[in-house]
């Protein structure tokens, strides 16, 4: 595949911001913000090497803020609990597109395995706790 491929030709944010919709070749691919969080790019979420990853929990009620441009090659998103750290390169958005099916299984089933829930917890509803990452999973300030 050619680089240009994987450009999305259209990017839309859903009228109740829940979800990034992708054009790729007139074909649609909707995102929801819970996937995009949970599978955030930045540090705070992958770790710093392989096998780091942090499981995001309590996410399912999470919206996307803010979308800027940054240059040519990529997303900033800023989500309701005020991550924003990640960068999502169009490569990086084209595999959550087009792989969302199998990562949402691994996520859920990661999910399952720990014990752990989507819906936030009553620390993360606490009024002014905005930048939360949810049941404490990110370690560390954003």
């Amino acid at each position: 595949m050619n680089q240009v491929d994987n450009i999305p030709e259209e990017i839309r944010l859903q009228h109740d911001r829940s979800a990034l919709v992708l054009v790729y070749r007139g074909e649609r691919k909707t995102l929801p913000a819970e996937f995009l969080r949970v599978y955030s790019p930045s540090a705070e979420v992958r770790g710093h090497g392989a096998g780091q990853d942090v499981l995001q929990t309590g996410k399912a009620e999470v919206t996307i803020s803010d979308l800027d441009p940054v240059g040519q090659y990529a997303l900033k998103i800023t989500f309701s609990d005020g991550h924003n750290s990640g960068l999502y390169d169009w490569a990086y958005l084209y595999k959550l597109a087009y792989d969302y099916d199998a990562l949402w299984q691994d996520y859920l089933r990661r999910m399952k395995e720990a014990g752990a829930s989507r819906m936030p917890s009553a620390d993360d509803l606490v009024a002014g706790n905005k930048h939360s990452c949810g049941s404490g999973s990110c370690g560390g300030h954003h």
